[in-house]
């Protein structure tokens, strides 16, 4: 039959059917719900994995770098000793300069003084005596400097040490 089209009403009604009335879906709205969490939590998963993974790398970095300074601190102490005896000279001077300067670029230190308390953390003791000038135990003299990459003692500074009597 014909359509027939009322200003009153907000439905058009065809004669002879009924108008469906509209069904509200529940489910979508919780499976958006739950997908929409369930895509946050693999976000977060993922950023932190890739937090994780960036850290060990540069702790794999760190740990190769010190490897690597570690093996150099022997060829360093052959330079200072060469530099006491007035041998370090001409182009060897450069080259022994150039490394020294390599090394600290990495983030190696040099450390130890003389006359400062001994601290077991970073000096090690090669000779002990004892005398009436102290009242601490102290480092009195620096054998062999230490070294140190950021926080971590490569090799403690090897000391005389005087007890106090």
């Amino acid at each position: 039959m014909s359509e027939v089209v009322t200003e009153e009403s907000s439905l058009t009604e065809t004669v002879g059917e009924e108008t469906p009335t509209p069904v509200v879906e529940v489910e979508p709205l919780h499976d958006v719900a739950s997908l929409t969490a369930d895509l946050q939590r693999l976000q977060a998963e993922y950023a932190n994995y890739r937090k994780r993974v960036e850290r060990d790398r540069e702790q794999i970095r760190e740990l190769a770098v010190a490897t690597v300074l570690t093996e150099l601190i022997p060829v360093l102490d052959d330079l200072e000793r060469a530099r006491a005896h007035g041998e370090l000279e001409g182009g060897f001077k450069a080259v022994a300069e150039q490394l020294e300067r390599v090394a600290a670029r990495f983030g190696m230190e040099r450390f130890g003084q003389a006359g400062v308390p001994f601290d077991p953390a970073i000096h090690e003791a090669l000779t002990h005596s004892v005398s009436e000038d102290v009242d601490i135990v102290t480092a009195i003299q620096i054998l062999q400097p230490g070294y140190r990459l950021k926080n971590r003692t490569l090799r403690p500074a090897r000391v005389a040490v005087v007890d106090p009597a």
